[in-house]
């Protein structure tokens, strides 16, 4: 029986990413993941039976750093019919939950607004920004897979905009925001913002020379003192490192 490395199992993750971004699912092959690590395609199929494994292991374990759950009994066997679109909902039931935005959505008193919206702009923030390879993943397979498009797009960010809509519009009748046109798109205006910079700007292919923090601090600038009221505003603070 041949050994095999967990640190080999997280290359093959890592080049499955880099693969399945710039290619997206159909023509993505193993040949590819291979030569993407220096491997041959028989080392892959020591750790996974086939694309649709490799795919599902992919969803299983890019959405944190840490492993999502105990080793897999290697090779990892084709899904069955419909497991890799439940595992992605439980994934993103997990890892994309917002809970200082679900906190603020339960809250009675507001004493900060401002403060307030800056945690959640951050939080959000924080959320693309670690999870960003494996959101270009899903996005560039969802375009030739209609039904990963429904789970990310029709009920993960659909559920998202809504709760900011939710959120913006509470605010805005209580006199803790600047009212807006239209809070929906509002809503979707905040999430865009957030993932140009968060996300897109790290495959420009012509990236401007803005570190990880400008661009998080320009963008929570941004956001919270459009979307603040005059008489709300706190004293401006020194920028976070």
């Amino acid at each position: 029986m041949r050994r095999r490395s967990p640190d080999r199992l997280d290359q093959i993750i890592a080049a499955a990413l880099r693969v399945f971004a710039e290619k997206g699912y159909r023509r993505t092959q193993m040949a590819d993941v291979a030569r993407e690590i220096s491997v041959s395609p028989g080392t892959l199929y020591n750790y996974v039976t086939g694309k649709e494994a490799l795919f599902h292991l992919v969803v299983d374990r890019a959405f944190l750093p840490e492993a999502a759950s105990a080793a897999p009994k290697l090779p990892i066997p084709v899904p069955s019919p419909g497991a890799t679109l439940q595992r992605l909902r439980e994934r993103l039931a997990t890892d994309a939950a917002l809970p200082v935005l679900e906190a603020a959505l339960r809250r009675e008193r507001v004493t900060d607004p401002r403060a307030e919206l800056e945690a959640i702009v951050r939080e959000l923030y924080a959320l693309v920004e670690r999870t960003w390879p494996a959101i270009v993943v899903i996005e560039r397979s969802a375009i030739e897979r209609p039904e990963l498009a429904q789970v990310f797009y029709g009920e993960m960010r659909r559920r998202l905009i809504a709760q900011l809509e939710r959120y913006l519009s509470d605010r805005m009748a209580r006199g803790h925001l600047r009212r807006v046109p239209h809070p929906p798109a509002t809503a979707r205006l905040v999430l865009e913002n957030v993932a140009i910079f968060a996300m897109h700007r790290r495959r420009d292919p012509d990236p401007a020379a803005i570190d990880d923090g400008a661009a998080r601090e320009a963008v929570v600038d941004l956001l919270v003192n459009a979307l603040t009221r005059t008489g709300n505003r706190a004293p401006r603070r020194t920028q976070r490192p």
